[in-house]
């Protein structure tokens, strides 16, 4: 006998605002319970040090969350520069301080157009890659180091914003930067490879994620929020909550629409493949796209085939 899902039957994506110090894991479920969700699943990790734009996928939205894994993304980080950690952010064990005070903003700005475009990258040891089935952050815990290969991201956006010099923080100096990027770009990977740069090391003392994909951080909510939400539950019951989910395919909207017809889609259900009477232009055989039915249900995403046909990808279970 199966075992009952406890739980309601929740669909959609909700952007939550990750709070620092708290995994990404942890926001989720705490997401999670305040929605009373059966099933659901984050779209990216972002370190405890970090904050901001998290989207988190409830019941069949979970079913599309790889598009949002694979989407860009965007941040505001703090670079400290003079400080070399273990972790190339501010939660590692310090190793190294270095004299950066003639670090300038010009010196700054001379080498950030290094970083643009296509890249490689090291994996940190502190990310959350696995190495057989296990994250790196864990084997670095216990001072085990493994080798990463190589990986190229592409940097479509980097720009400082504002710099303080060593006199102004009466420290080290310090950049703000902004970076729109590839997925599984790292971050702290830019600021200790600047630092190198200027030869006095460095690292992220604060990451901000302002944009996820198609989110932005105006769309975030916090969990503070929801938590007051949560508490009228009881008298109220779910509405106020489930009026921040942004529907299932918010993930799929950057792929073409087709509409299939009401017979289609009874057997698009069933895993037969149907012939669509108005394909999208510029579509080609194995080329991924959304369908709705003629009433503007949301079925699933579907391969187009040859002669015309589409063919079941991921389809929606309420349907």
């Amino acid at each position: 006998m199966a075992k009952k899902r406890r739980g309601r039957p929740v669909n959609g994506v909700l952007i939550v605002d990750k709070p620092a110090g708290q995994s990404s894991n942890r926001s989720l479920q705490i997401a999670k319970r305040l929605f009373f969700a059966q099933k659901a699943g984050h779209t990216g990790s972002l370190d405890p040090l970090a904050t901001g734009v998290l989207p988190v996928c409830f019941g069949e939205a979970t079913k599309f969350s790889q598009f949002l894994l694979d989407s860009d993304k965007a941040y505001r980080s703090t670079f400290l520069f003079g400080v070399i950690t273990a972790s190339g952010d501010a939660d590692g064990e310090v190793l190294e301080e270095r004299d950066a005070s003639a670090v300038t903003e010009a010196d700054v700005l001379a080498l950030l157009p290094r970083f643009s475009g296509e890249i490689e990258q090291v994996p940190s040891m502190f990310s959350a890659l696995k190495h057989q089935g296990q994250p790196l952050y864990k084997l670095a815990r216990k001072g085990i180091e493994v080798e990463r290969k190589v990986r190229q991201v592409t940097i479509f956006d980097i720009r400082l914003e504002a710099f303080r010099s060593a006199e102004e923080t009466g420290g080290q100096p310090e950049a703000d930067v902004y970076i729109h990027c590839s997925k599984g770009t790292y971050v702290r990977s830019i600021a200790e490879d600047l630092g190198l740069e200027l030869d006095c090391g460095a690292h992220v003392k604060a990451l901000h994620r302002v944009q996820a994909g198609p989110f932005k951080e105006a769309q975030a909510v916090s969990l503070t929020t929801l938590e007051a939400l949560a508490e009228k539950v009881e008298t109220e019951g779910y509405e106020a909550l489930d009026a921040l989910l942004e529907p299932v395919d918010v993930a799929v909207m950057h792929l073409p629409e087709v509409t299939l017809a009401e017979s289609a889609v009874f057997y698009m259900l069933r895993g037969h493949a149907v012939s669509v009477s108005v394909m999208p232009e510029n579509c080609h055989e194995g080329d991924i796209v959304r369908m709705y039915s003629e009433s503007r249900d949301f079925i699933g995403i579907g391969e187009v085939l040859d002669g015309g046909q589409v063919g079941p990808k991921r389809l929606i279970a309420a349907n």
